[in-house]
């Protein structure tokens, strides 16, 4: 059962102090704040037994109220995209607040990532809760959030909750940005990447999905077989999708009929020798390579392009106005009925 030790980060403009919760398992420490229920580090050993903290972040709030990256951050209540923030639930269109180009992103002007989040432990689990008031963003329904992080023999779990009084939409996910050389080390592209996927999703040149699908075999996009980062990162100039995105900012489907006991990625970095299994119950994952990167981080290190990635579990982005993609998953939710989620990173050392 993980320690779990509570500490003063910083304090607010509006004088609210905000606390970081760190949890003890052996050797390895993950820090979570009560502000946007950010991850803030993750300390493992690699290879060679030294300490390394696997997730980018900022030493001070300071960094955080200024997050456009989202460092580490809870995401609600919309992960990813929404077309044109056009959301129709029981035969009634909303407008949700428009803040990446002409679309909703993460929840709109001040999404679940700005809130301060009220902290339980309840034994080694570390358990956040938040309300949403029926009309914030626009969205309907009052929702109450629970997310509650685990950490325990080198597994990092969350696990989603959430319930509303009216229908509406919801689809959680977490911001974290992994370099498993550890943050400020350089760039992700030598680290190794599978992803249980046969197809992505093709967006539009605001990344908006608008239907279809696009198979991985013979692309850049296909890491059915572990391969580097940087093998299809070079191709991003050749490729349609890859060029819209910069590099890889795209939702991999993952296979309706894997075991869900078993992971749906491995991240490995053959530097550190440390490696990252990933598993969840949700149907697709954005791999975000990190390449908007431009930012000062930790230690003083400066973040620039693929100097962390993100494997954010979600429901397909825009299914809300896809129906073949909320075949795979939809993000409405009825007038109380449980919202339930999950996902698990595995730490573990390969020589």
């Amino acid at each position: 059962m993980a320690e779990i030790v509570k500490s003063e980060f910083g304090k607010l403009p509006d004088g609210r102090t905000v606390y970081a919760y760190t949890m003890k398992d052996g050797e390895n420490k993950l820090t979570v704040l009560n502000y946007g229920g950010i991850l803030q580090s993750l300390i493992v050993p690699d290879r060679a037994g030294k300490p390394t903290d696997v997730l980018l972040g900022y030493d001070g709030i300071e960094g955080y109220l200024r997050n456009g990256g989202y460092l580490g951050a809870l995401i609600g209540r919309f992960g990813n995209r929404i077309d044109k923030g056009r959301l129709t639930v029981d035969g009634k269109t909303y407008q949700l607040y428009i803040n990446d180009r002409s679309n909703h992103l993460h929840g709109g002007r001040e999404g679940f990532n700005a809130k301060i989040w009220d902290v339980e432990t309840e034994g080694g689990k570390l358990v956040l809760s938040c309300f949403s008031p029926d009309g914030e963003e626009n969205y309907p329904g009052n929702l109450r959030v629970k997310v509650t992080y685990t950490f325990e023999n080198g597994v990092l779990g969350i696990d989603y909750y959430a319930l509303s009084d009216k229908a509406t939409a919801v689809n959680l996910t977490n911001h974290a940005y992994f370099n498993l050389n550890g943050e400020g080390s350089g760039s992700i592209l030598g680290h190794c990447l599978r992803i249980d996927s046969d197809r992505i999703v093709p967006t539009d040149d605001e990344l908006i999905p608008h239907g279809g699908f696009r198979a991985v075999k013979g692309t850049p996009f296909d890491f059915t077989a572990e391969k580097k980062i940087a093998d299809g990162d070079a191709l991003r100039g050749e490729d349609e999708d890859l060029a819209r995105g910069g590099g890889f900012d795209h939702c991999f489907v993952l296979r309706a009929d894997r075991d869900k006991n078993k992971p749906y990625a491995s991240l490995y970095s053959p530097e550190s020798g440390i490696r990252m299994d990933c598993f969840t119950d949700m149907p697709a994952v954005q791999f975000y390579a990190g390449t908007g990167l431009a930012q000062d981080g930790k230690k003083g290190h400066r973040y620039t392009r693929c100097c962390g990635m993100c494997l954010e579990t979600e429901d397909v982005p825009n299914n809300v106005n896809v129906p073949e993609y909320a075949a795979l998953g939809s993000s409405l939710v009825g007038a109380n009925q449980p919202y339930r989620r999950f996902a698990r990173y595995a730490f573990s050392v390969s020589e």
